[in-house]
């Protein structure tokens, strides 16, 4: 069998989710979907979750991908059960060697390891169980090989910009489906930049990609008198203890580690 000249040809896994709001720390995923395409042009499958979040629904969220308490309810399945299989989904993804598509991954990422914390009493990485999760985020992908294109660099923007179809935004199915096929326009429109290193080499450099976008991002809000911080994280946020410290691999305060 004749393999695919570049990993953007081959076999791409991509997640998404929705959500009760914006803090990873404190938000609750509603719904979530993870889609797999053995090739460009091939039929894509996507498994699609739904989860009553044991909290109720901001009228804000709501408002953006049309989820309702009463529709989770009827419909969706406990929380904890749903993480779960998350989790096992993308370790996986992860035991195979598929690169998994996430959209601004420190967000997507951080907000399933604090509900499987939350739910489960574990990490992300616990449900990984020693393999690694080959992430390609498309905001950093972008953001590297076309550094000054002014504008924003939304999900919805970034579509736009490639040429790539996004139906019915904000559903996690139709998000995930669409960051997959971003990546490949991306990809192949900048193939000497992104398609000449393996996945995991990629992973390894958009971590210092994002890092170096983040240190830019914090000069401008410092520079503007603007109090927010940036975390330069990726893809996944370190979860901290009350007292603010990192938690150490075994999930202990890491001045008691």
């Amino acid at each position: 069998m004749q393999q695919s000249r570049h990993w953007y040809e081959g076999p791409l896994a991509s997640f998404d989710t929705e959500t009760t709001g914006v803090d990873v720390e404190s938000d609750r995923i509603v719904s979530a979907a993870l889609v797999l395409q053995p090739a460009p042009g091939l039929p894509a499958r996507t498994t699609s979750w739904l989860a009553d979040p044991g909290v109720p629904i901001p009228d804000g969220a709501r408002a953006v991908h049309g989820i309702s308490d009463e529709h989770v309810r009827a419909h969706g399945r406990p929380a904890r059960t749903v993480v779960g299989e998350i989790a096992r989904a993308l370790a996986e993804q992860a035991a195979a060697g598929t690169p998994v598509v996430v959209m601004n991954a420190p967000y997507d990422l951080t907000l399933l390891d604090r509900e499987l914390r939350r739910h489960r009493g574990g990490s992300l990485a616990d449900s990984l169980a020693g393999s690694e999760l080959l992430v390609l985020d498309p905001w950093v992908l972008d953001k590297h090989v076309d550094r000054y294109r002014k504008g924003r660099r939304t999900l919805t923007d970034l579509c736009a910009h490639y040429d790539v179809s996004l139906v019915g935004a904000h559903d996690a199915g139709a998000d995930a489906a669409a960051a997959l096929q971003l990546v490949r326009a991306l990809a192949s429109r900048h193939p000497d930049r992104l398609g000449t290193v393996t996945p995991g080499e990629l992973h390894l450099r958009q971590a210092v990609w994002h890092a170096a976008q983040a240190r830019g991002l914090q000069r401008w809000f410092d520079r503007s008198g603007t109090p927010e911080r940036v975390d330069f994280s990726w893809p996944l946020r370190p979860a901290r203890c009350a007292c603010g410290h990192r938690l150490s691999a075994d999930h202990r305060c890491e001045l008691a580690a």
